[in-house]
C-alpha cells in the first residue's frame, strides 16, 4: 500500500515534535503538527505539540509512570521527565542527540545518564533516540486507535539530522529509527527543513521575497547545535532554483551550553552566601536555569526569575536552596557572552586540552557563536561561484579579503525565539555588511522555530511526490580516500600520503554510483586501515581528482579513519588483489565505497566501505 501521510520527525535535542502532510501531491492541504500525549506530572498525562528529549529512569520504589495506552510503564519520556532533571539530575538521560555524534565515544554503548548511580542500568545514545522515536510511534497509534489510519511505521517518514551530522551519526540515527520500527525513512539536514517549512508557509508568495543572486543564511541554533547553511537563489527554465551551497562545520555549541553559563553565573551567587554546591547539585542548577533562562529572553520577560536547586547539606536534609536570575544577568551571559560584537576577521579561539578529563560532550572551545559565524562566511566566500545565477561577486573587507555575502537571514531552533538574540546577530552581520558597503539584509519570517523543523520535513516528504521547489544540495563537503604514494622507504620519513576524490562537493543522495578508472589494490584477509579526508572548500573536485601529498592541504581534513578485514574467500590472506573504486551516496546520507575486483571470484564481488561505521 502506499503511504497515505508524508510524516515529518524533528528528533531534537531538547525537543522532539511530528508533523504530518498527505502524501498525495494532489492533495493541497498543508502541514499540520500532531499533538503528542506525555506525562506532565506523575500521574496526569496531557497532548503538546512538542515531546521534551528526556528520558527518566526512576527508583524501583517509585512504582509506575503510567501513559494513556501503558498503564504499567517503568519510565517517562517528555515533560515529566524534564522536570525531573532539576531533581534527580542523574536519573535523567539529556542531550542524546549529542552524544550522538561524538565520535570519541563508542555511542552504542551505556553512557547515559552521566553520573548515575549504579542502580541504573546505563544506556547508549542510539537507545535514547529509539525510546523518543518509539514514543512517538506509540503516539500515532494512540491517535490513530480507531484503525483507521496505518500505524507510524508505514508513512513516508522524513527524519531530521543537523546539517553537520557526520555519516556514522546519521547512520545511528537511522538505527534507532530502525528499532522504533520505521523502515521508509529518507534523512533531511534540520535548516533545509526549516527553509522548506518558510516555503510552505508562503506559497507561491515566495517569490516576491527572494531573487535572483539571492543567498539566504540559515542559522539554527538548537539546544545542541548551532549550524550554518547559505543556500543560493538561481534561475532554470524561467523558473527560480534554490541550491544549497555551503555548510557548516559541526558546531556542538547552543541551548544546553548557555544553561551552563547560567548555572555558573547562580552558583557563584550561592558560593557567595557561604553555600558550596557538588556535582549533583550543579547538573540540577543547569537544568533548572533552562526555563528560566526561557522566561528572561521572552517578549515580555520580568525583571527576574527564582532559581531553586535541592540542598545536600546535612544542615538542609530535605531542603532547598533558592537564588535568582535576573533579566540583566542573562543578558550580559547569554546575549554579550555567546553572542559578542565582533569584527568579521575574527575567529573562534582555540586552546589546548588536559591530557586527562572527566568523560562528557566535546564542546567548542569558543562560546562566541558570531566568531563561529564570521568563520564560515570567510571559509565559504567562494561558495557561490558555481552556483547557477547566484551572486558571485565576493565581499571585501579590509582585514579578511573577503566573506560570503548574505541577502537575506532566516532563523531557526528554540535559542532564536529570543527577541534579544536574533537582534543581536542582525546587527551583527548588518555591521559586516556595511563596512563592505553592501546592502543589510532580510529577515525571513517564518514559522514557530520549534516547529518549523518537522513540518519543513512533512512538507519535504510532499516534495519528493512531485508538488512544490526542491533544495538542491547533496553532499556538504568532497570525500577522499588517502592512498600510499609508491614511493621506495626512506629511513625516518613516512610516505607522502595522496588523496582521491571520491565524492565531489555537492554530489546527490541516491545518485547512480561513479566508477573510478585508477588502478589500485585491496589486501584481503588482514586488518587495513582506510584514511579519509573532507573539504568544504575544494568546489572544482570531481570524482577521480588525485591530491597529492594531501596531508600538507590546509583545505583538507582528516577524519576518522576505518579499520576492516575484507575476508579471503578463495584467496590467500595477504594478497594484494587489484581493483577498482566505485562510489555513491545513498539516500541516507552516507557515503558508500566499493572495491570492485577486475577478477572477481564471483559476478557481484565487492569490498564494500561505508563511512557509516566509523568508530573511535
Amino acid at each position: 500500500m502506499s503511504p497515505r501521510y508524508c510524516v515529518g520527525i524533528d528528533l531534537g535535542t531538547t525537543h522532539c515534535a511530528l508533523a504530518i502532510a498527505p502524501h498525495d501531491p494532489e492533495d493541497p492541504a498543508a502541514s499540520r503538527v500532531l499533538p503528542l500525549p506525555q506525562l506532565v506530572t506523575r500521574s496526569a498525562s496531557e497532548s503538546r505539540p512538542l515531546l521534551p528529549s528526556f528520558l527518566y529512569l526512576p527508583t524501583p520504589d517509585e512504582g509506575t509512570l503510567p501513559l494513556p495506552w501503558d498503564e504499567r510503564r517503568t519510565f517517562a519520556v517528555g515533560e515529566f521527565a524534564r522536570q525531573r532533571a532539576a531533581e534527580a539530575p542523574t536519573r535523567v538521560v539529556s542531550s542524546a542527540k549529542s552524544w550522538l555524534s561524538h565520535t570519541g565515544v563508542d555511542r552504542r554503548a551505556g553512557l547515559l545518564p552521566v553520573g548515575a548511580p549504579e542502580d541504573i542500568e546505563k544506556i547508549s545514545p542510539v537507545e535514547a533516540s529509539f525510546r523518543y522515536l518509539d514514543h512517538l510511534a506509540e503516539a500515532w497509534a494512540h491517535a490513530h486507535a480507531a484503525g483507521d489510519v496505518p500505524p507510524l511505521t508505514e508513512q513516508h517518514i522524513v527524519l531530521t539530522v543537523p546539517a553537520s551530522f557526520d555519516a556514522a551519526a546519521r547512520e545511528l540515527t537511522v538505527e534507532a529509527a530502525y528499532c522504533a520500527g520505521m523502515e521508509d525513512v529518507t534523512l533531511l539536514e534540520e535548516p533545509q527543513a526549516a527553509v522548506y517549512a518558510w516555503l510552505e508557509s508562503q506559497g507561491s508568495q515566495f517569490t516576491k521575497q527572494l531573487e535572483v543572486g539571492d543567498v539566504v543564511l540559515v542559522v539554527d541554533i538548537g539546544g545542541g547545535t548551532t549550524d550554518f547553511s547559505a543556500i543560493a537563489v538561481g534561475e532554470e527554465d524561467g523558473q527560480l532554483t534554490l541550491t544549497r551551497v555551503a555548510v557548516g562545520d559541526h558546531i556542538l555549541l547552543g541551548g544546553d551550553n548557555m544553561d551552563l553559563a547560567l548555572a555558573h553565573v547562580t552558583a557563584t551567587k550561592l558560593r557567595n552566601e557561604g553555600h558550596e554546591l557538588d556535582r549533583w547539585q550543579l547538573m540540577a542548577l543547569g537544568h533548572g536555569c533552562r526555563s528560566a533562562k526561557e522566561q528572561l529572553l521572552s517578549n515580555d520577560p520580568p525583571e527576574s526569575v527564582p532559581v531553586v536547586v535541592a540542598s545536600r547539606g546535612s544542615a538542609l536534609v530535605g531542603g532547598t536552596l533558592r537564588t535568582e536570575l535576573t533579566r540583566d544577568e542573562v543578558a550580559r551571559t547569554l546575549v554579550d557572552g555567546f553572542f559578542p560584537l565582533v569584527s568579521p576577521d575574527q575567529r573562534p579561539a582555540t586552546r589546548a586540552r588536559a591530557a586527562l578529563t572527566q568523560l562528557g560532550l566535546p564542546y567548542a572551545a569558543d562560546p562566541a557563536i558570531t566568531r563561529h559565524l564570521a568563520a564560515f562566511l570567510g571559509r565559504q566566500r567562494d561558495a557561490t561561484r558555481d552556483a547557477p545565477g547566484a551572486d558571485t561577486q565576493n565581499v571585501e573587507v579590509p582585514t579578511s579579503g573577503g566573506m560570503l555575502r548574505p541577502t537575506a537571514l532566516l532563523f531557526n531552533g528554540g535559542v532564536s525565539k529570543a527577541p534579544a538574540i536574533r537582534e543581536r546577530l542582525v546587527s551583527v552581520l548588518n555591521g559586516w555588511l556595511q563596512a563592505a558597503g553592501a546592502p543589510p539584509l532580510r529577515v525571513l519570517e517564518g514559522a514557530d522555530p520549534d516547529l518549523a523543523v518537522a513540518r519543513g520535513a512533512a512538507h519535504f516528504g510532499r516534495v519528493q511526490q512531485g508538488r512544490g521547489i526542491r533544495v538542491r544540495g547533496g553532499t556538504a563537503q568532497a570525500y577522499y580516500v588517502g592512498i600510499e604514494s609508491p614511493m621506495p622507504a626512506v629511513p625516518g620519513m613516512e610516505p607522502p600520503l595522496d588523496a582521491l576524490c571520491v565524492a565531489p562537493l555537492g554530489m546527490e543522495e541516491g545518485s547512480p554510483p561513479a566508477l573510478l578508472e585508477h588502478e589500485l589494490g585491496v589486501v584481503v584477509g588482514e586488518p587495513v586501515t582506510f584514511r579519509f579526508f573532507v573539504s568544504s572548500v575544494r568546489r572544482t573536485d570531481q570524482v577521480g581528482t588525485l591530491l597529492t601529498d594531501v596531508e600538507q592541504d590546509r583545505n583538507v581534513v582528516e577524519v576518522a579513519p576505518i579499520e576492516i578485514t575484507f575476508p579471503a574467500e578463495g584467496r590467500t590472506p595477504g594478497d594484494v588483489v587489484p581493483v577498482q573504486l566505485r562510489s555513491h551516496v545513498t539516500a541516507i546520507g552516507t557515503l558508500k565505497l566499493e572495491a570492485v575486483p577486475r577478477t572477481p571470484q564471483t559476478p557481484d564481488e565487492a569490498f564494500a566501505v561505508e563511512l557509516s561505521v566509523r568508530s573511535s
